[in-house]
C-alpha cells in the first residue's frame, strides 16, 4: 500500500517535471519567454611565458526571464583570429545562464609560436591586423546561435620615421681623419619581400663627402632589437667609393628573424604592449693612407616606440568595463548581439590586455589551438550573476 502510494507520487512529481520543462521550452521557442543573447565580449591578456599567453574573456548575456536558464545542449564556441591567423579556439558544453545581466568568465591560452606567422601575415598587409574575436552562444533547444559581431583593427608604423632628409655628420673621432668624415644627407626605408623566415629591411643612405679625399665605404653592417631583444644582425660586404665633393646612394638590407618575434611578443605584453625598436648601424671606412676604421654610426641609430591595443581595452578600468557592458555593449562595438536562427553564422568579436594568472609549461590552462576541442579553453567556466 505505502510502496503503491509512493510510486504514484513519483509518477505525479515526474509529470509535473515533464509539464514544466515542455512548458518553458515552449514559452522560449514561441517568444513568450525571452530567449537569451549575448550583449558584448570583453578580452584581456593574462600572464605571459616563453611558450604561452593567457587570455581571459568576459562574456556578457542578457537573460529576460526571471529564472536562470540552464540547458544540456547550450554551448559557447570562442575562437582568436588575427588577418586568419587563428591563435586559439575552444567549446564548452552545458552553461548556466542567470537571470538578468550575467557575465560568463573564461580563460584561454594560446601558442605563442604562432606569432611569426602573424606577423608576416602584419607586414604584408601594410602593417595591418584585423583581429576577430569570434564568440557565440548555440542553443541546440531554440535552434539559434546568439552572436556579437565585433571586429577591431590594429595598425603599426615600424620603418615610417626612418625617412629623412636631415643632414646628419658621420664623426670618425680619429686622428687618422678629419671631422665630420662623411654626411648623411638622406635615408629611406620600406618593407623587402618578407617570408615566413625573414622580414627584410631595405633601407638606402645619400652620403656625401665634404673633404679633399676620396673615401671607400668597405662595409655596412646593423644590429637590431626590439626590447632588448637581438632580432637580426648582418652585414653588407659591397664596396662604394665616395669621391671628394659628390654624393653616393648606398642600399643596405637589415631583416629581422621571424623565429625570434615568439620571444619579443612575451616582452611585449611585459610592457603593456609597448616596444622599443633599435636599429644601430656602424661602417668600415678605407681611408686614403690605406688604414680602415670601423666607425659607429651612432647619426643614423634608428629608435621607434611601438604601441598596439589588440583587443582595445588596454587601458580600461574594470569599473568602466562593468559599466560599459551593463548598459549594452563594450567598447562602442555593437551591444545587441546577433540572432542567427537556425545558423552557424560567422560572427566576429573583440576586445583586451593585462597580466594575472601565470601559465606553466605543460599546464595551466591548455589550448587546442585551431581545432575547435575544449583543451582547457573554456575550463574556468561560470555564470557570475552581474544584476537584473
Amino acid at each position: 500500500m505505502v510502496r503503491g502510494l509512493f510510486t504514484s507520487r513519483l509518477r505525479v512529481v515526474a509529470t509535473i517535471v515533464l509539464v514544466l520543462t515542455g512548458s518553458v521550452a515552449g514559452a522560449l521557442v514561441t517568444g513568450v519567454v525571452g530567449a537569451p543573447s549575448v550583449a558584448g565580449v570583453e578580452n584581456r591578456f593574462g600572464a605571459v611565458n616563453e611558450s604561452r599567453t593567457v587570455v581571459h574573456t568576459d562574456l556578457h548575456v542578457r537573460n529576460p526571464n526571471p529564472i536562470g536558464v540552464r540547458f544540456g545542449g547550450t554551448t559557447v564556441n570562442y575562437t582568436v583570429a588575427m588577418n586568419e591567423v587563428v591563435l586559439a579556439s575552444g567549446e564548452k558544453e552545458g552553461i548556466g545562464i542567470e537571470s538578468g545581466n550575467a557575465t560568463l568568465s573564461f580563460v584561454t591560452s594560446m601558442e605563442n609560436e604562432r606569432i611569426p606567422e602573424w606577423w608576416v601575415t602584419h607586414v604584408r598587409n601594410g602593417e595591418t591586423t584585423r583581429v576577430h574575436v569570434d564568440a557565440r552562444v548555440r542553443s541546440s533547444l531554440l535552434g539559434r546561435t546568439f552572436a556579437v559581431p565585433q571586429e577591431r583593427t590594429v595598425e603599426t608604423d615600424v620603418i615610417g620615421q626612418f625617412r629623412s632628409t636631415e643632414d646628419r655628420p658621420v664623426r670618425a673621432d680619429s686622428p687618422l681623419a678629419p671631422d665630420p668624415v662623411l654626411i648623411v644627407r638622406e635615408t629611406d626605408a620600406r618593407w623587402g619581400a618578407v617570408t615566413a623566415d625573414r622580414t627584410p629591411i631595405e633601407t638606402r643612405f645619400v652620403v656625401y663627402n665634404p673633404n679633399s679625399s676620396p673615401y671607400v665605404l668597405t662595409e655596412i653592417g646593423y644590429e637590431m632589437t626590439m626590447n632588448d631583444v637581438p632580432v637580426g644582425s648582418g652585414a653588407s660586404e659591397r664596396a662604394h667609393v665616395i669621391e671628394p665633393g659628390t654624393e653616393e646612394a648606398i642600399d643596405a638590407t637589415t631583416a629581422i628573424r621571424n623565429a625570434r618575434l615568439d620571444e619579443w611578443w612575451v616582452s611585449h605584453l611585459e610592457r603593456n604592449q609597448v616596444t622599443d625598436l633599435r636599429i644601430d648601424f656602424y661602417a668600415k671606412l678605407e681611408l686614403p693612407s690605406g688604414a680602415t676604421i670601423r666607425l659607429p654610426l651612432d647619426a643614423l641609430t634608428y629608435t621607434e616606440t611601438i604601441e598596439t591595443d589588440v583587443f582595445g581595452t588596454k587601458n580600461a578600468t574594470a569599473g568602466a568595463e562593468a559599466n560599459a557592458s551593463a548598459e549594452g555593449g563594450a567598447n562602442g562595438t555593437t551591444d545587441e548581439g546577433t540572432d542567427d536562427a537556425d545558423e552557424e553564422g560567422t560572427n566576429s568579436s573583440a576586445a583586451t590586455p593585462t597580466p594575472t594568472d601565470e601559465p606553466t609549461d605543460g599546464s595551466a590552462p591548455t589550448d587546442d589551438g585551431a581545432d575547435g576541442d575544449d583543451g582547457g579553453l573554456l575550463s574556468a567556466l561560470a555564470p557570475a550573476r552581474a544584476g537584473n
